[in-house]
């Protein structure tokens, strides 16, 4: 079985802990507005591996890595390539490399038995309520909730990642209503806030494709701590 990757980073420092292999898988059928990887929503690609393959291009890492870091897969969404999934985690945990995926739920369904060989889950939060998750992502939320309750259900640690976004949700009554969100959930090691930027909008015009947030500014970071601490505060 052939995986579809994007591309390889060799030295991730934020998608996970300690030093990461991040993996970054092919297609998405997400549209997020904020997205800053529209080239990775095809499942065209000029770079398929095999799961074997794969992991040893990770084991070459390995020496840095070691047992504070890992291999995170990301991309695009990692869940629409259930099956090779599977396989390339199973040959990680028979080598001791931690597991990380990172990913907004959005995928087919029935993630038991890819979720047992899962050490942490990069849980990325969209909106909060029906309609605004299909504004922002153009898909219902439906299936990415049903992701996070397989998580819970399975007791899988999990970081939490919400992107702030300036005139979408970076106020008191959002930040209120996503810890109200939170609160039932348990395994949650991490809160991340991360402040939208622009450094996608190229890739979009050389695509093509028109970019949504065309008119917003990227998040002041000192407003995005701020609303962290309130967070906390809260």
């Amino acid at each position: 079985m052939l995986g579809n990757i994007n591309s390889i980073e060799t030295m991730g420092l934020v998608d996970g802990p300690g030093i990461r292999v991040v993996i970054f898988l092919q297609g998405c059928k997400m549209r997020c507005s904020f997205c800053h990887n529209p080239e990775m929503w095809s499942t065209n690609t000029n770079l398929q591996m095999t799961s074997e393959e794969l992991v040893r291009r990770i084991l070459k890492y390995k020496n840095y890595f070691d047992n504070n870091g890992g291999v995170t897969f990301s991309g695009g969404e990692p869940l629409l390539q259930k099956e090779f999934l599977i396989e390339t985690l199973k040959l990680c945990k028979t080598c001791n490399i931690h597991t990380a995926l990172d990913t907004c739920g959005f995928g087919d369904g029935d993630y038991e038995e890819l979720l047992e060989y899962v050490d942490l889950v990069l849980f990325d939060i969209k909106a909060l309520d029906k309609n605004k998750y299909r504004e922002i992502t153009t898909r219902n939320i439906d299936a990415s909730l049903k992701f996070l309750n397989e998580c819970q259900r399975l007791n899988k640690k999990t970081w939490l990642r919400q992107v702030i976004v300036p005139g979408i949700n970076d106020n008191v009554e959002y930040i209120k209503n996503l810890k109200e969100f939170i609160k039932p959930l348990k395994n949650i090691e991490k809160i991340e806030f991360l402040p939208y930027h622009l450094l996608g909008v190229e890739k979009y015009e050389k695509l093509g494709i028109k970019y949504r947030l065309d008119k917003v500014p990227a998040m002041d970071e000192k407003r995005c701590e701020e609303l962290y601490k309130l967070f906390l505060e809260i």
